[in-house]
């Protein structure tokens, strides 16, 4: 464990964005041998933009002026404490998400998982790795159940599992069941085979039982498994006393439309620019009100979850001039607004910048307005980091969580190598950061995929998962954000959204 070099006076690096100029378990502990290599995640992780050599010399000369932080160097608001850093260890692979139980934290791996005791947020101490190579291993936690996504083919449903061509009928990818009732020890005991894999996932907690949502995308006439048009999601229901009866119940088209590619956003070349819709990256649902938002691709839709085997789609929204793929999605508390993010050049390309500009690669904040099935989503604003970042940086608007204030709609978020952000966005209109925490460019030559991928706020403290560097630990203090240290949770997984007040204020 380590805790790395602490800048406290932030470098003078913030410029006004200008307008746009250019459109089986198997712990690691127990093995020998070493994670395999994980495999390129087909979404999120486009392959890295080469770098010019005057693009090269421009961030070396930002690092030399003082207007972008050095190699590796951490500069932070002065709201913003770094905890800690914890470096990656058995599992070499991109780190990926996050999720909560307790006092454990739950961190994804393209290799597996990594399971964290977070009593003392100062000291996190690694429980289990375990080895399960898949990508992405977006991964939740309800009850005894972990649940991981693979969305990259494989030879088969096992943790032993190699790489295998799609336009192979055998191969497999899908939802993977780990039982934890021995938190050292989590067994695994349930795959379910989807359509086109599994991007990433969302829970519908029941009592008896756990819905899954699974998100994936880019069908292809080659692909046995995942056949064009592929419109809709796949719903898996989970027996909590018997998970490996786990089983489809349905796939809900949610963009009904005639011809091979069915409904959603055509994209290119009726949009130029902009991601055909062929299903859902990411879904938030609010479970305490039957409410789901969906990031799919070219589109941003609202849906009722009221029957969770058969959600309903009540409004649907695109933007073709500003929002190239639709990520993922966050409700405020009171369910009056949703934040939609852009993730503009998939996760490995430099977008905070002046080319690119504030209204891309950004989030969007859109107003809920009207009732029932009469709502609609209305834009309001775009909000970016406004701290320009290197050409030799991946960074775009990724994966947060709100911070539960009454009165006040704060979040924060993962923005890669642009790093983490807190903001406001009480007035839809008018965004504002309020604190942020980030290192400087992996490489001052060449573009090196890295950054936070994932920031969520639980219990007191921000958690960051960071492709390249390990596991964070930072705390906010700032009068606007403290009273959600009162704030005190049993667990949380982002894309299921809790009612911080009615259920968790003790």
């Amino acid at each position: 464990m380590t805790s790395l070099r602490i800048t406290r006076t932030p470098r003078a690096r913030i410029r006004g964005l200008g307008v746009a100029t250019a459109a089986a378990g198997l712990l690691v502990s127990l093995l020998a041998a070493g994670p395999a290599t994980a495999t390129p995640d087909p979404g999120d992780s486009s392959a890295p933009g080469s770098v010019s050599a005057q693009q090269a010399a421009e961030a070396r000369s930002a690092i030399q002026s003082g207007e972008i932080p050095g190699v590796d160097e951490i500069v932070h608001s002065k709201n913003i404490e770094h905890l800690v850093n914890i470096p990656k260890d058995a599992l070499p692979g991109t780190n990926s998400d996050l999720a909560f139980q307790g006092r454990y934290a739950f961190a994804g791996n393209y290799d597996g998982f990594r399971i964290f005791d977070i009593s003392n947020p100062r000291a996190p101490r690694t429980v289990a790795q375990v080895l399960c190579p898949g990508s992405q291993n977006d991964i939740s936690v309800s009850g005894n159940l972990v649940f991981l996504s693979t969305d990259s083919s494989r030879s088969d449903n096992s943790c032993a599992s190699t790489t295998q061509p799609a336009t192979e009928k055998s191969s497999w990818e899908g939802m993977k069941i780990f039982d934890i009732s021995d938190i050292t020890n989590p067994r695994y005991v349930a795959a379910v085979e989807t359509s086109c894999g599994s991007h990433t996932h969302t829970l519908v907690p029941k009592r008896k039982d756990v819905y899954v949502y699974v998100s994936s995308y880019s069908p292809n006439v080659a692909f046995p498994d995942c056949q064009p048009p592929h419109d809709g999601i796949s719903v898996i229901k989970v027996p909590r006393k018997a998970p490996e009866k786990a089983a489809i119940v349905n796939f809900p088209v949610l963009f009904p439309g005639e011809g091979p590619d069915g409904g959603g956003n055509p994209g290119g070349p009726t949009n130029p620019g902009v991601s055909k819709t062929t299903g859902c990256h990411d879904i938030t649902v609010l479970p305490g009100k039957d409410l789901a938002a969906g990031a799919c691709m070219g589109d941003g839709i609202l849906f009722d979850i009221a029957d969770p085997e058969n959600p309903k789609v009540i409004d649907q929204v695109q933007d073709n001039v500003n929002f190239a793929f639709w990520h993922s999605a966050t409700f405020n508390q009171r369910a009056d607004k949703v934040v939609f993010t852009d993730e503009l050049g998939g996760g490995g390309a430099a977008t905070c910048n002046a080319v690119v500009g504030p209204n891309r690669g950004a989030d969007g904040i859109y107003d809920i307005v009207g009732k029932g099935k009469k709502r609609k989503l209305v834009f309001r604003s775009y909000f970016k980091i406004p701290r320009h970042q290197a050409d030799t940086e991946n960074c775009v608007a990724h994966n947060g969580s709100l911070i539960p204030v009454k009165g006040k709609d704060l979040m924060v978020q993962a923005w890669y190598q642009g790093g983490v952000s807190v903001w406001d966005f009480t007035d839809s209109a008018k965004p504002k950061e309020i604190a942020y925490f980030e290192r400087g460019p992996l490489s001052a030559t060449t573009m090196s995929t890295g950054g936070a991928w994932s920031a969520y706020y639980y219990n007191g403290y921000i958690y960051s998962n960071d492709i390249a560097k390990g596991f964070d630990v930072l705390k906010i203090s700032d009068r606007r954000t403290d009273p959600a240290k009162r704030i005190r949770m049993d667990g949380l997984n982002v894309q299921t959204q809790p009612d911080y007040f009615d259920d968790f204020d003790r």
